[in-house]
């Protein structure tokens, strides 16, 4: 027994020596796995012009998750490069051709606030409106998409009044005027199928007084004739169809308007004759995008896309591509 219990008090002296023995030859064993005792090995970052041309590759066949990738890759690690502008713009361009908008509104506006004075600044508000614009609901849906496109057109044709992007601005501008005249359309039928007139005449009120550049003024006119017959108020109805035919005189709706006051026997010498009438077709839907794969032609790339980045020579440093004015917007931009 005695030897035994000298036995058992010397492997418990030995024990943490032998413990120790193991941890190190655990750490030696690790450091050759992985080759270096300094710890493991980083994969190597590519030089910012191969990142940048990797990038606009990508773009150029479409591959717009991977451009996005390769441009912030490019920010992330080369910080102070030269390609920085330029690269944030692309990045942003990229989330807009992938369809992206609100990752390339974020993108566009950190471009827009570190270089405000840069020759781009014009295409990156027009490409951050247009990100607003892509987005617009239907009629039947809420409205405030419609109303932060118009302030984001409104903002291009407002700081480059004489860019090439303000006349497509300001089309997309009056295509969303009447966007949203068509939803206090769509309202003011509601409430005057369901007989609630206060509330229909305000609606119709606001399409002829807000939105009278729109297609919707002369129905509007026609329907607040038919509410104020509704509502028994002749001298009202009048004075709307006055208006609709001094207007408007050869619209169908003028023609539905006369028609109406005349099966009331209202018809007076202030009233003027119907014109000949003019039937449209219906009218599509102006701010319904197209197919998605011909989203990248509607708007042309940035002038950063043009050419690749290039070597100087002399010195072997990279530089970005020219930064010349980007390529005008082509009339495919409005949308059918």
């Amino acid at each position: 027994m005695f030897d035994i219990f000298i036995k058992t008090q010397s492997v418990r002296r030995h024990l943490p020596f032998v413990l120790s023995a193991l941890m190190l030859t655990g750490l030696t064993g690790c450091s050759l796995l992985t080759g270096s005792k300094k710890g493991p090995i980083t994969p190597k970052i590519a030089p910012p012009e191969t990142l940048y041309n990797n990038g606009i590759d990508a773009l150029r066949t479409r591959r717009y998750a991977l451009a996005a990738a390769e441009f912030e890759t490019l920010q992330q690690n080369y910080p102070y490069s030269g390609y920085i502008p330029n690269s944030q713009l692309m990045e942003g361009y990229s989330y807009y051709l992938k369809g992206k908008y609100p990752e390339a509104v974020q993108q566009l506006n950190r471009f827009i606030s570190l270089h405000p004075t840069s020759t781009d600044s014009a295409y990156a508000y027009y490409l951050r409106s247009l990100c607003f614009y892509e987005q617009i609901a239907d009629v039947q849906r809420d409205q405030q998409g419609t109303a932060e496109a118009m302030d984001a057109l409104e903002e291009v044709v407002t700081r480059f009044p004489q860019s090439k992007y303000a006349r497509d601005a300001q089309l997309k501008i009056d295509l969303c005027r009447d966007h949203l005249a068509g939803k206090e359309m769509l309202v003011g039928r509601y409430y005057q199928r369901e007989r609630n007139y206060e509330g229909a005449i305000n609606r119709y009120q606001r399409v002829v007084q807000d939105f009278q550049t729109t297609n919707h003024v002369p129905e509007a006119l026609e329907r607040m004739v038919e509410v104020y017959l509704d509502l028994g108020l002749t001298d009202q109805a009048r004075k709307s169809a006055i208006v609709l035919g001094y207007n408007y005189p050869g619209s169908q709706w003028y023609h539905y308007a006369y028609s109406k006051l005349k099966s009331y026997h209202l018809i007076d010498g202030k009233l003027p004759p119907p014109g000949k009438a003019v039937t449209t077709p219906a009218k599509p839907d102006l701010l319904k995008a197209q197919a998605s794969d011909t989203r990248d032609e509607r708007i042309a790339a940035p002038a950063a896309m043009q050419q690749p980045a290039a070597t100087t020579p002399a010195t072997g440093s990279s530089t970005p591509a020219a930064n010349a004015q980007p390529a005008p917007a082509p009339a495919a931009t409005t949308k059918k």
